[in-house]
């Protein structure tokens, strides 16, 4: 399905955020809020028979985060390549929306940005991503922990998402498509500010 006009999509890397600003702005604004996290599993399921899909589901916890290097994983994150974005868009209700998560990729995005959608992606430090991956850990979200080796497979991981944000940057430069840093040296609020200063009127 075509993205409805004047949608808000929010990308970026692990830990930035975006779940929250995007809570913000839906509610400031009166508009749905699409996780597109919470459909992972399922469009996982539905792309059975992708190569890349089926590589990743059939690696163990070990193998899909202990035993590569993190530049591996970047590459063969079928996810950071698209995978199932065409899932993605068919589920989303009719808009105006906000539409939020890792997936939302610049290059598949930039073509909704041309029809009047608006775009911006959230990219946090090492240091923000860090901490945000310990508050995960507190709340039980730790799926690092499930390996035989946590320590490597939290370092392994948090330089993955570090390279995917640089990967991010580079495209939305290229692209001419705007990004927040995040920093974590304010609150979410006002990292939606500075996403809406960016983006221009919302209502």
């Amino acid at each position: 399905m075509a993205a409805a006009r004047a949608t808000v999509w929010i990308g970026g890397g692990s830990g930035a955020g975006k779940s929250t600003v995007a809570r913000i702005l839906g509610e400031r604004h009166g508009r749905p809020v699409v996780h597109t996290d919470e459909s992972l599993h399922e469009h996982a399921t539905a792309s059975a028979g992708d190569p890349a899909v089926d590589a990743f589901v059939r690696m163990s916890m070990d193998e899909r985060w202990v035993d590569r290097r993190p530049g591996e994983m970047l590459a063969t994150f079928p996810w950071f390549a698209g995978a199932a974005f065409d899932l993605l868009l068919r589920d989303l209700p009719r808009g105006p929306l906000v539409v939020e998560g890792f997936r939302l990729l610049p290059g598949f995005v930039r073509r909704f940005v041309e029809l009047g959608d608006r775009a911006v992606w959230l990219l946090p430090t090492p240091e923000q991503r860090a901490r945000a991956f310990a508050g995960r850990a507190a709340e039980g979200r730790a799926f690092w922990e499930r390996t035989r080796d946590p320590a490597r497979a939290l370092a392994n991981v948090l330089e993955r998402d570090r390279l995917f944000t640089e990967v991010l940057r580079d495209q939305c430069a290229v692209l001419g498509l705007p990004v927040v840093d995040v920093d974590g040296s304010e609150g979410a609020e006002a990292v939606a500010d500075r996403v809406e200063g960016l983006l221009g009127p919302l209502g």
